[in-house]
């Protein structure tokens, strides 16, 4: 049955004739044009000149019509096989079109999306670390540990701000320690209060001990 697609024609014709280069045979539709030609060489004033070299005609370069179809056709083989289905950005707006040119964009990019830390400038480090500096307070059990924690976060960003390395600003704040201690400690007492509240990983009953419930199996009534 003749394909009916124009396309996929298109795509076979071409794989035909480059499958006929390979083989080295003759395009189809070039084998008459050559005996033609010879005719036409044959009934003229006499054969050609000796010293005259004829090169071989060369295979034809695709028109752009058939690479644009042989395109299409591909494009078409890949959306069926799903390949295109469930893209990760898929109806949302591509990232970094933001209409500013930045030299590092794929660097950013790439440690962003592989989590990589200890590597970035100091100035978008301390932002990063600023972010999730009450987290990691939070995660500290004892007042002297916060205070090194957070002396040592200021110190970096004293640092930073000395040094002339270029880069991207030092926009960061320092922290006021004893104030930061005091929203820790108020942070602790908000979260031991909901759990005395809403004790939801205590039991509703508690059971009874293993000893009790022998005791009371062999206890016999008195009578």
């Amino acid at each position: 049955m003749e394909e009916q697609d124009p396309h996929r024609r298109a795509v076979r014709y071409r794989l035909d004739r480059l499958a006929e280069r390979d083989a080295g045979g003759p395009p189809r539709g070039d084998a008459h044009a050559g005996a033609d030609a010879d005719t036409v060489t044959d009934a003229g004033s006499g054969s050609p000149d000796p010293g005259e070299e004829t090169a071989p005609p060369g295979p034809r370069p695709p028109s752009m019509a058939a690479r644009g179809a042989f395109a299409d056709e591909l494009v078409r083989q890949a959306m069926l096989r799903g390949e295109f289905d469930d893209l990760p950005l898929t109806g949302k707006p591509i990232p970094g079109l933001t209409g500013r040119h930045d030299p590092d964009w794929w660097l950013k990019a790439f440690i962003e999306r592989e989590q990589i830390t200890g590597v970035l400038p100091e100035a978008l480090q301390l932002r990063k670390d600023d972010a999730a500096l009450d987290d990691r307070l939070d995660a500290e059990h004892r007042e002297e540990a916060v205070r090194e924690i957070l002396e040592e976060f200021n110190a970096r960003v004293v640092e930073a701000r000395r040094q002339l390395l270029g880069g991207p600003p030092v926009v960061t704040p320092t922290r006021d320690v004893d104030r930061e201690v005091d929203r820790w400690r108020e942070r602790r007492r908000v979260r031991a209060a909901a759990a005395t509240d809403h004790p939801a990983s205590r039991p509703a009953t508690e059971r009874t001990p293993w000893w009790r419930r022998s005791a009371g199996r062999t206890r016999r009534p008195e009578g």
